[in-house]
């Protein structure tokens, strides 16, 4: 591959346009800095742990120390293939590192080790949906690089402090086409970025620790315009922030030129107290950077054996596990791929569905009162709060042979929540003391639920009537003061036939 292009010098024919804001067409593209899983770093053995003491885990090649020499980290590059394969990308069999020249007090070489006109990574695209449209964004490359270290300023009245510990970090940059048209595009894209690193365990993701940073790229244009000038948000670390620094850019933007001024290309800053964006310099050129290959690394020689061995090591891709419990299971498109956007949702449904043996109940009470349950406790499926699959997937099998309804079951999975579930060993048992407990046994006694339906016919005149008169909504009416009269426990169905029975 030649001189790679910036994302915004791009071709940009045939690409779909977004909706209007205030008549303007919305661009975004986006630069990540994903920090790959290694123990150490790109170019040493220091340790890349977070949250040591400053400068603690500097060594004398991360500090360009007078004969150091950098040695490529094997695991580094590993991960990079990774990322290629699960993506579609290229995988350059040959690709070369180059010294990024610039000034700033925490990096001290003077310049970054990355990689310019041949990347290991090239191509590709994100696939995700929006809503229940599918969307892709095109990807231009992903490439090696090493990270800097930090200037510190808040513990320093009138000066900054240096933290060399990042300094050498192995980072992914992944670079896109302006593809996305709207903030919602945009932070869909970076949410579907975060779950394949961290499904495929290239990065943990940790947004506040500064394992995953994205950069956005911003501009606006009239409909079938040339390409506007774009601004650049540096290092946003949430994707509410990220929505929001987006949104006040596109607005400021539009603002700007429509008030005459001319967008000056520039990096900015997002404020989460201010909700603003401010410029922090003015944007660099790549020609700004005096790039030319570094003397002291060979270049990078990837063989096909390296990249199949990995290909063959690699977990099941989300995509991928969509498309079996689609052909498998039998699930809509939009419910896999809701199913797959973590690999522990994912695992827990598989647990609960081979327990129950009814995967589309599994994927119906994981996309309901589990993700229900999550966002209204606020944790991940794998908190303690959160009922073990084994011990939902028994429930559900109760649900499917009819010794359970769905009110029944939804009193047992409230009271699961309730229940301690560490070191359950017979889960069968478990369910068992539920129900007896809660006294949720099926009321099996046709005699018992002909006198709870007498008794509403009865107390209800003006529903019978209603519902003879042509008001089918009048039988709902007393369906529910027959549920509620049995305590949940009578089949709604045998309820609706007894019914309709007893009113001709």
């Amino acid at each position: 591959m030649s001189a790679i292009m910036n994302p915004f010098e791009a071709q940009q024919q045939g690409r779909p346009t977004g909706p209007l804001v205030s008549g303007y067409e919305v661009i975004i593209g986006f630069e990540t800095h994903a920090q790959l899983s290694t123990q150490s770093k790109i170019f040493s053995r220091a340790s890349t742990a977070f949250g040591a003491e400053p400068n603690t885990q500097a060594c004398p090649v991360d500090l360009a120390l007078p004969g150091t020499l950098p040695v490529m980290n094997k695991g580094a590059v590993e991960r990079a293939i990774q990322f290629g394969l699960a993506i579609g990308s290229h995988i350059a069999p040959r690709s070369i590192f180059a010294r990024k020249n610039y000034f700033y007090p925490d990096l001290p070489k003077g310049y970054q080790i990355s990689q310019f006109e041949i990347p290991v990574v090239q191509g590709g695209q994100v696939e995700f949906f929006l809503g229940d449209e599918k969307k892709n964004v095109r990807l231009v490359r992903a490439h090696l690089e090493e990270d800097a270290g930090k200037s510190l300023h808040e513990d320093f009245v009138g000066q900054t402090g240096i933290d060399l510990n990042r300094a050498g970090t192995p980072l992914l940059e992944i670079v896109t086409e302006p593809d996305m048209r709207s903030t919602a595009e945009a932070v869909a894209y970076a949410k579907e970025l975060h779950k394949i690193v961290t499904w495929i365990g290239i990065c943990d993701g940790n947004m506040q620790e500064g394992s995953f940073r994205c950069d956005a790229n911003v501009s606006v244009r009239k409909p079938g315009g040339e390409l506007g000038t774009r601004r650049e948000i540096k290092n946003l670390n949430s994707f509410k922030f990220m929505q929001q620094a987006i949104d006040y850019e596109v607005r400021w933007q539009i603002e700007q030129i429509e008030d005459g001024h001319a967008i000056q290309q520039a990096t900015v800053l997002f404020n989460p107290d201010t909700g603003e964006t401010r410029a922090m310099r003015t944007k660099e050129d790549a020609a700004d950077y005096r790039y030319f290959p570094d003397p002291d690394l060979p270049p990078l020689v990837i063989a096909d054996e390296w990249v199949e061995k990995v290909r063959a090591e690699m977990t099941e891709l989300p995509r991928v596990m969509a498309a079996r419990f689609v052909a498998e299971y039998g699930l809509s498109e939009y419910d896999a791929n809701a199913l797959t956007q973590s690999k522990a949702v994912a695992t827990y449904f598989g647990t609960t569905a081979t327990t129950c043996g009814h995967p589309k109940l599994a994927a119906n009470w994981t996309l309901g009162e589990v993700s229900a349950l999550m966002n209204r406790l606020e944790v991940d499926i794998d908190d303690p709060g959160i009922p073990i699959p084994t011990a939902l997937g028994e429930l559900l099998r109760r649900l499917s042979i009819g010794e359970l309804n769905s009110n029944t079951a939804k009193i047992a999975f409230a009271e699961m929540c309730l229940r301690l579930q560490d070191g359950i060993e017979d889960v069968a048992a478990y369910i068992d003391k539920i129900i007896e407990d809660k006294d949720l046994k099926p009321m099996n006694d046709s005699s018992e639920l002909e006198k709870i339906v007498d008794d509403v016919l009865a107390a209800n005149p003006k529903n019978v009537e209603e519902f003879k008169a042509g008001n089918t909504k009048a039988l709902n009416a007393l369906v529910g003061q027959i549920m509620k009269g049995s305590k949940g426990k009578a089949n709604p169905q045998q309820v609706n036939d007894l019914l309709r029975q007893k009113l001709g």
